[in-house]
C-alpha cells in the first residue's frame, strides 16, 4: 500500500484545486423558514427572517461552512411540535442534525430520508414508541447516533449494525428492550445503560466498559459481572463475532486479513487506472462536510501524530528550492501554484517533494482538513488545508506567515512552509513524536499517562505559560494573541516540552468563521458579554491549568458543554466547601503526596483564569508570574 500513497496525495492536492463551495441558494432559505413554521412555538427562531441568507445573517442554530448550511444546531430552544423533513430534504448540503434539549414527541421523525447524514443528535426530548428495524439501513454516513433520554421502547434496531463508519451510539435512559444487537465497527463511545435489555452480550461487545451496559435488569455476560445460564446457539453466535470485534476495537474494521489483502489488489488496480480520482473526490468533499460535532472531541483539531527523525535533514530537490525561494509568482492560484518556504531549519522542500511523499488522510479539524506527509529527506509534516482564511490579501497573507516562520522559541511551533490559493490555504508543520497534551492526557490512558508525573506537568503548564508569555510580546497589539488555546493544540516532544499551535490566526479568519471555530469564542467572555479580549487567552489558559491537575476532560471543549466534566463549577464548588484536595488527580497524589500544597497552588492559579467576569480575573502577565513561582 505503501507505493500508491504518493500518489494519492498529489491527487488531494490537486484536488485542493477545486471550488469548495457553491453560493447559498434561495429554496434552502425557504426551505428553513418552511420548516420554523412546522414547529409549535418558534420565538426562539426570531433572527430567521425572509429575504436573508441564514449564513450571512447568522439565524440561530445554523452553522456554515464556506456559506453553505452544514449543520441545524437547535439545542436548548424548548421547540416543540412536528419536524417537517420535507423542507430538511431541500437542503443537501445538510450533514449534522442536533435537537438536544428540546420537547419534541411522538415517534422518532423520517430523519431516515436525509441519506448524507453524518450525526444525529436527539437527546434530552420526548420521543416515544419503537424504531423500525431497517431504520438506519439508508444513512449509510452516519457516524454518531444520540437518542438517549427519551421514552424509545421495542428492540434496538439491527440496521445500526449496517452503519460502516458509526463511532458514537447512545442510547441510555429509555426503555429499549430485546436483545443488545452486536455491532462489529470501530466504535469509541457507547452506552446502552438504564433501559430493558435482556440475554447474552456478544462476545464481540466486551471490549466496552460495564457502565455502558448497567442498570439492565436482565443482560449477563462480559463485561458485566453477571454469568448467564446456558445459551449454547447464542454463545456460538457471540463467539464468532469475537474475532470480528476484536478487529474492529484495533481499529480495523470489519475485514479478515484475506479480505484486507484482496482490498489492497483492487485499490491498486483502480489507482494504475486512474479511476482513483473518484475515490477521492468522494473522500474530500465528505472531508469538507463537518458535521461540527458538539458531543465528542473525535473531531477537534486533534492530528494523529507520528515519529520525526532526530537527525539532520537533507534538503529538497534543485526544483523545490526554486520553487520554494521568494514571493509567490502571480498567477499561480489557476495551477498548482508554489509553496513558499518560511522556515528551512529542517530543509527546504517544494510541492514536488510532497507530491512523492507517503500520504495518509488524518482527519478533520476546526480550521480544516490535516494529512501526514513522510517525505523522502526522512521529514514527516502535518499539512492542514485551512478554510475560511479569505480575509486578507495575498501579499498581507504571505507577510504574516513569514512572520510566523521567523518566530523562535521553545514552547512555539513554528510554520514551515504554505501554499496560498484565493480559496484555500495549505499549512505546513512539522509532526511532533508525543501527539497533543489532549492525546497524551486523554487519549492513551497507558503508559503515556502514568509518564505525566508532577514534574512532568508543571513543567508542560510553565511551557505553555512561557510560550504564550512569548506571543504577547509578538502579538501585543492584537485582541486574541492566541485565540484558539485548547489542550488539543497544545503539541508535547519527546521529552515533553509543551510546542504552542494554531495561534495568531484571529486576524486571518472570516468572522463569522471564527465565531464558529476558535476556542475563544467558547468562552465567558463571548457567550454573556458578547467580546473577545486578551483576558480571554487567560481563560483558555486556565482551562488547561485545571484540566492538567484534575486529570479531567473539560465540557467546556464541546460548543454545548455536553459530555466531560465542567471543570470550572467543579473546582469552584470545591473551592468555596474547602475540598480541594479531592480535585487532584489520583496519579499525582500518589506519585507526590509531599508535593500537595504545591498542586493546590497551581489549582488555585487555574480558578483565578477562569473566573467568568474579565475584570475580576488575572491579566496574562500576572498569570505567567504566579505560575512561574510554582516549585515542584
Amino acid at each position: 500500500m505503501a507505493a500508491v500513497r504518493p500518489f494519492f496525495f498529489l491527487l488531494l492536492l490537486l484536488l485542493s484545486l477545486l471550488p469548495l463551495s457553491l453560493p447559498l441558494t434561495l429554496p434552502e432559505n425557504q426551505a428553513l423558514l418552511t420548516l420554523k413554521q412546522s414547529f409549535s412555538n418558534p420565538q426562539t427562531l426570531s433572527s430567521w427572517v425572509p429575504d436573508q441568507n441564514p449564513c450571512t445573517a447568522r439565524w440561530v442554530g445554523i452553522i456554515c461552512v464556506n456559506n453553505v448550511i452544514s449543520s441545524l444546531h437547535l439545542t436548548d430552544l424548548s421547540l416543540s411540535g412536528s419536524i417537517d423533513i420535507e423542507a430538511l430534504s431541500q437542503i443537501p448540503s445538510l450533514r449534522s442534525i442536533s435537537l438536544i434539549n428540546n420537547s419534541f414527541t411522538g415517534p422518532i421523525p423520517h430523519f431516515n430520508k436525509l441519506g448524507v447524514l453524518k450525526a444525529l443528535y436527539l437527546t434530552n426530548n420526548k420521543f416515544s414508541g419503537p424504531i423500525p428495524s431497517d431504520y438506519f439501513s439508508h444513512l449509510a454516513s452516519l457516524k454518531k447516533v444520540w437518542l438517549s433520554n427519551n421514552q424509545f421502547s421495542g428492540p434496538i434496531p439491527d440496521s445500526l449494525g449496517t452503519l460502516r463508519y458509526l463511532s458514537e451510539l447512545h442510547v441510555e435512559n429509555n426503555q429499549f428492550s430485546g436483545p443488545v444487537p452486536e455491532l462489529k465497527q470501530d466504535i469509541k463511545s457507547l452506552d446502552m445503560s438504564n433501559n430493558k435489555l435482556e440475554g447474552l452480550i456478544p462476545s464481540s461487545m466486551a471490549r466496552f466498559d460495564a457502565k455502558s451496559f448497567s442498570n439492565n435488569e436482565q443482560l449477563c455476560g462480559k463485561p458485566l459481572d453477571k454469568e448467564c445460564g446456558s445459551h449454547p446457539s447464542t454463545g456460538v453466535a457471540a463467539g464468532a463475532g469475537a474475532g470480528a470485534g476484536s478487529g474492529a476495537g484495533a481499529g480495523a474494521g470489519a475485514a479478515d486479513a484475506g479480505s484486507g489483502w484482496g482490498l489492497k489488489v483492487v485499490m491498486l488496480i483502480f489507482i494504475a487506472a486512474v479511476l482513483a480520482g473518484a475515490f477521492v473526490m468522494v473522500k474530500s468533499k465528505r472531508e469538507r462536510e463537518d458535521d461540527f460535532s458538539v458531543m465528542s472531541r473525535d473531531n477537534a483539531e486533534q492530528v494523529v501524530q507520528v515519529h520525526v527523525p532526530s537527525s539532520n535533514h537533507s534538503r529538497g530537490s534543485e526544483g523545490s528550492k526554486k520553487e520554494s525561494s521568494g514571493a509567490p509568482k502571480k498567477g499561480s492560484s489557476r495551477s498548482m501554484g508554489d509553496l513558499v518556504m518560511v522556515n528551512d531549519v529542517k530543509g527546504a522542500f517544494g510541492l514536488p517533494d510532497l507530491m512523492k511523499a507517503a500520504a495518509e488522510v488524518l482527519g478533520n479539524g476546526g480550521m480544516g482538513s490535516a494529512y501526514k506527509a513522510a517525505m523522502a529527506s526522512g521529514l514527516s509534516v502535518v499539512v492542514k488545508r485551512m478554510r475560511e482564511m479569505n480575509k486578507v490579501s495575498r501579499d498581507i497573507f504571505d507577510a504574516e506567515m513569514r512572520r510566523f516562520g521567523r518566530l523562535k522559541n521553545p514552547n512555539i511551533l513554528t510554520p514551515l512552509a504554505y501554499h496560498y490559493r484565493k480559496e484555500e490555504k495549505l499549512f505546513i508543520t512539522e509532526y511532533m513524536p508525543k501527539g497533543s497534551l489532549l492525546y497524551v492526557l486523554h487519549g492513551d490512558r497507558g503508559s503515556s499517562h502514568s509518564d505525566l508525573t508532577w514534574p512532568i506537568r508543571l513543567n508542560i503548564v510553565k511551557g505553555i505559560a512561557r510560550g504564550l508569555g512569548f506571543l504577547y510580546k509578538e502579538f501585543s497589539n492584537e485582541d486574541l494573541p492566541h485565540g484558539n488555546l485548547k489542550s488539543c493544540n497544545v503539541l508535547l516532544t519527546n521529552n515533553y516540552e509543551p510546542l504552542l499551535g494554531d495561534y495568531a490566526f484571529h486576524p486571518l479568519i472570516n468572522p463569522n468563521y471564527a465565531v464558529q471555530t476558535l476556542f475563544a469564542y467558547k468562552t465567558p467572555d463571548y457567550v454573556s458579554y458578547q467580546r473577545v479580549t486578551q483576558k480571554t487567552d487567560v481563560y483558555c489558559l486556565g482551562i488547561i491549568v485545571l484540566e492538567i491537575i484534575t486529570g479531567k476532560f473539560p465540557s467546556q471543549y464541546h460548543s454545548n458543554g455536553k459530555g466531560g466534566t465542567d471543570v470550572v463549577h467543579w473546582v469552584f464548588t470545591a473551592i468555596s466547601e474547602r475540598r480541594e484536595a479531592e480535585l487532584i488527580d489520583p496519579e499525582l497524589k500518589s506519585s507526590r503526596p509531599n508535593s500537595l500544597n504545591q498542586m493546590l497552588q497551581l489549582l488555585q492559579i487555574g480558578a483565578a483564569c477562569t473566573e467568568s467576569n474579565p475584570d475580576q480575573r488575572l491579566n496574562m502577565k500576572e498569570a505567567i508570574r504566579r505560575i512561574e513561582e510554582v516549585q515542584v
